[in-house]
């Protein structure tokens, strides 16, 4: 207890957490897989702070484990010895700086995700992160975890938005790294060894990140397509009419669709009758006008080569939101039908046809009457490859398949060069197959740099590594 106090006197009592009723939702995550154990949650309200509790957490052994929004789904936030505590960033809210002529913003790592993107759209400019968890996840874990999102395609996933950070490591030393410069070639550009680190090098407590000159026009469809192949071809038909206009091309296979359909009131079907699979174009420019007729001059090709089968393009922003929440709802409505297992994988694009097919086929063959459920992210490869329970098999059964169907999808992955994780990270639940996809080097690499940085292994005891 004597250790706890030390702990709590570092932030005030009011942010030292220690009551089980309170500390409960910071030791579950939002799909209930993995549940935790803490000592306290602490709420550090500076950079200063935070550097002070991993100070002390070093000379202790302490266990931290950082956590953001809590929105992750591979279990990386998640505390897992009953002597650890949780270092939540909710109070690191500010929004330091908007530098406009470098086309920057200075945030803590704190700060909402949709707040960053509002501040961005305030000052004329884009912050071009986007994903289902906006509303509550946070910049450090966005960083934390390399979040992706729907707009990677045209402007890259988190790692490619970040000029500079701070960073507190596990000894308490602070690295002040909040760089503004595209062109700074002194060396080893350590910003990229915390991207993607959940938290096990170093805990961000601020970032520097990239803006761009806000969209003049926007122009969204909704398209039915015949086959994978075919949105295969559309995609790059688009890409070769609207080269960077294209911000996102979205994958949706006909199942996914009723089923969101069937989840909410709000979405609407915008096409008259079905199809086997979806794609939903988004073009941004920043000219005001022509940007409509480069859409329809992408679908009108696309139907002539017989790609096409039907279409609607968003009349109004409304319209286009509709269009967007038959997509972003899918997470949730695979919630419905009884259970599902879930992947997050990426494959080179081209290869996103067969990889589809082939894992879908391998899995029916191994559940019988399983109901494939492929959507993501088109434009650049990373499918959520999510199979939906048998009408007639048991949930408890089901999931007990779990480890057969990951086995089956994830050496399809490898098979085709591509990642087990796309866009979702390690943490927990994808640790242990590391050794069997990362080269032995590779591996041995990332073991000396955590060794390195944090030898006494307090930061995200047992995650990724």
């Amino acid at each position: 207890m004597e250790i706890l106090d030390r702990f709590a006197a570092i932030v005030g009592t009011k942010y030292a957490i220690r009551d089980a009723a309170e500390m409960a939702p910071f030791l579950v995550e939002r799909r209930e897989i993995y549940q935790g154990r803490a000592a306290m949650v602490l709420k550090p309200g500076s950079t200063e702070e935070v550097s002070q509790i991993l100070k002390l957490a070093n000379e202790t052994g302490t266990p931290i484990v950082p956590q953001g929004g809590n929105t992750g789904l591979s279990g990386g936030q998640v505390p897992l010895d009953e002597r650890a505590i949780v270092v939540s960033t909710v109070r690191l809210d500010k929004i330091r700086e908007i530098d406009l002529a470098t086309n920057s913003m200075t945030c803590e790592a704190g700060v909402i995700l949709q707040r960053a993107q509002e501040t961005a759209r305030e000052n004329d400019r884009l912050f071009p992160l986007s994903l289902g968890a906006e509303g509550s996840c946070t910049i450090g874990g966005n960083l934390s975890t390399n979040a992706g999102g729907v707009q990677a395609l045209a402007y890259g996933v988190t790692r490619d938005l970040v000029l500079g950070l701070e960073v507190v490591l596990a000894d308490g030393r602070i690295w002040r790294g909040l760089r503004k410069l595209k062109k700074d070639n002194t060396g080893y550009d350590l910003r990229h060894l915390f991207v993607g680190a959940e938290g096990t090098l170093g805990i961000i407590a601020a970032a520097v990140l990239k803006l761009f000159p806000a969209p003049r026009s926007t122009e969204t469809a909704f398209v039915g397509v015949p086959s994978l192949q075919a949105a295969l071809e559309l995609l790059m038909i688009a890409q070769a009419r609207a080269g960077t206009s294209v911000t996102s091309f979205e994958l949706m296979a006909g199942l996914g669709v009723q089923l969101a359909l069937k989840h909410s009131s709000n979405c609407r079907d915008p096409l008259k009758e079905p199809h086997p699979w979806y794609v939903l174009i988004e073009l941004n420019s920043q000219a005001r006008a022509g940007l409509r007729a480069t859409l329809e001059e992408i679908l009108a090709a696309g139907s002539e080569r017989g790609l096409v089968r039907d279409a609607a393009i968003a009349a109004s922003t409304e319209q286009a939101k509709n269009f967007w929440l038959l997509r972003l709802i899918l997470p949730d409505a695979q919630r419905g039908t009884g259970g599902s297992i879930a992947h997050d994988v990426s494959v080179p694009v081209a290869a996103v046809p067969a990889f589809i097919e082939e894992a879908s086929t391998a899995v029916r063959k191994l559940v019988p009457g399983i109901r494939p459920l492929p959507f993501g992210h088109l434009g650049d490869g990373n499918v959520h490859l999510a199979f939906c329970k048998p009408e007639a098999l048991e949930k408890a059964a089901f999931l007990a398949r779990a480890d057969e169907v990951n086995a089956v999808v994830y050496e399809l992955a490898v098979k085709y060069r591509g990642s087990i994780s796309a866009e979702h990270g390690i943490g927990l639940m994808k640790r242990k197959l590391l050794p069997r996809v990362k080269d032995p080097v590779e591996l041995e690499l990332m073991r000396a740099i955590k060794r390195t940085l944090d030898p006494n292994g307090i930061l995200n005891p047992g995650k990724v590594l």
